[in-house]
């Protein structure tokens, strides 16, 4: 769902804006279902009692703030027990913290992970500061978004958060604030089972750095600084050996470099047998 970026002068309502952005986030966070937000509403620390992993990412642009996007068991399983090694959390969510600030109007910064006994505190200032939360939904709760008060004022005026987070909190808690809850609360008439374990399907849509090497070698410092234009560095594999196919560093197979419509490819020729396991 393409959620338009907010213009100077134009205002929705703070929910409105947290929904939209964890919508966005929610079409491509690694899934192996739609997932959709049913609501924002007021969050509090014990929000993190239902995920298992956090990250958070700088807002940039026309926003101040931090984003925080919680996931469930699933996914941080599945990342690492992931047959191409131990994947990184971040890495797998950053493309979820693009969206939702992209649909605030603003970009972030990259993202990182923290344990989940801070991510309130990153993103909201401090752990009793007022934040929102949007669960996001399929069959069960697999993520949440996390967006601090301040931030979503600002975004839903369409103009910049305040340079002051102090003074961003103050002016946030002058607004009647809706009593907490401790956990995303159901939809009325709706309810969530918990879905069975996922794996692997969970990160079909995962983005991945792919390295073809063809050798490495180990040089001074002397040498590298002496390095100009014409230099020849002599690697560690023989002419004609297969290349490394390297997915996020890990080996996973390799191969013969071929020429594809004036580019360079890989043809493989052997899959390891340690990248295949499940």
């Amino acid at each position: 769902m393409t959620t338009p970026a907010p213009q100077p002068g134009s205002h929705r309502e703070p929910e409105q804006v947290a929904v939209a952005a964890a919508e966005a986030a929610g079409t491509v966070l690694p899934a192996s279902e739609p997932l959709t937000a049913p609501g924002a509403q007021p969050g509090t620390a014990q929000v993190t009692g239902l995920f298992a992993g956090a990250v958070v990412a700088d807002l940039g642009g026309p926003l101040a703030g931090v984003l925080g996007v919680l996931v469930a068991e699933d996914l941080v399983s599945a990342l690492a027990s992931s047959p191409l090694g131990d994947l990184e959390l971040p890495a797998a969510i950053q493309p979820a913290l693009d969206a939702a600030a992209a649909s605030m109007g603003a970009s972030v910064g990259a993202a990182r992970q923290v344990g989940l006994d801070a991510v309130v505190a990153a993103v909201a200032g401090s752990a009793d500061a007022p934040f929102t939360v949007v669960p996001l939904v399929g069959e069960s709760i697999a993520a949440a978004l996390l967006v601090s008060a301040p931030t979503l004022a600002s975004a839903a005026a369409g103009a910049p958060a305040p340079a002051s987070a102090g003074a961003a909190v103050q002016a946030a808690v002058q607004a009647p604030v809706p009593p907490p809850v401790t956990t995303p609360q159901v939809p009325a008439g709706q309810t969530f089972t918990p879905a069975p374990r996922r794996g692997i399907e969970l990160l079909s849509d995962v983005d991945m750095e792919v390295t073809v090497e063809l050798g490495r070698t180990r040089m001074a410092m002397r040498d590298l600084l002496a390095l100009s234009p014409g230099h020849v560095l002599e690697l560690d594999r023989a002419a004609g050996s297969p290349a490394d196919l390297l997915v996020n560093g890990h080996l996973i197979a390799r191969g013969e470099v071929v020429v594809v419509d004036e580019d360079f490819g890989l043809r493989v020729t052997e899959i390891l047998e340690s990248s295949t396991a499940s």
